[in-house]
């Protein structure tokens, strides 16, 4: 995994969306980070975010700092698609796509990530 850590490092933001959304559907589940709050949080300029990641590696390299204590936590695809969509646009709540160590990455609405799990499972 640690090769596939680094090979990720130099992608794209765009290459980082077509990776998270082709291990999500093979494993059929979306990673994020928890704490004693609940998900973990990112705030942009313009709107809060979720972050996500394809596995419980990417999501464990990201817990440091002030995200050390935080854990990773595997959401099923169906759990995902019924409830997480609709409570984070319900919440205005945009997600981070699989952001990298500087935290940079595209944030897309709940809708389009789940418009992409849903479009690309179906090839």
């Amino acid at each position: 995994m640690s090769d596939t850590l680094n090979d990720t490092a130099q992608f794209t933001p765009e290459q980082r969306l077509s990776y998270l959304v082709k291990e999500c559907i093979a494993n059929k589940q979306v990673w994020i980070l928890t704490d004693q709050d609940g998900c973990v949080m990112l705030n942009t300029e313009d709107e809060d975010c979720t972050p996500v990641w394809p596995s419980e590696a990417f999501a464990q390299a990201w817990a440091t700092g002030e995200w050390s204590e935080c854990e990773p936590k595997a959401i099923d695809l169906k759990t995902w698609h019924s409830r997480w969509t609709h409570g984070l646009e319900d919440d205005d709540v945009a997600i981070a796509v699989f952001p990298s160590e500087d935290e940079e990455g595209l944030v897309i609405s709940a809708q389009e990530f789940d418009f992409e799990l849903k479009t690309k499972a179906k090839k």
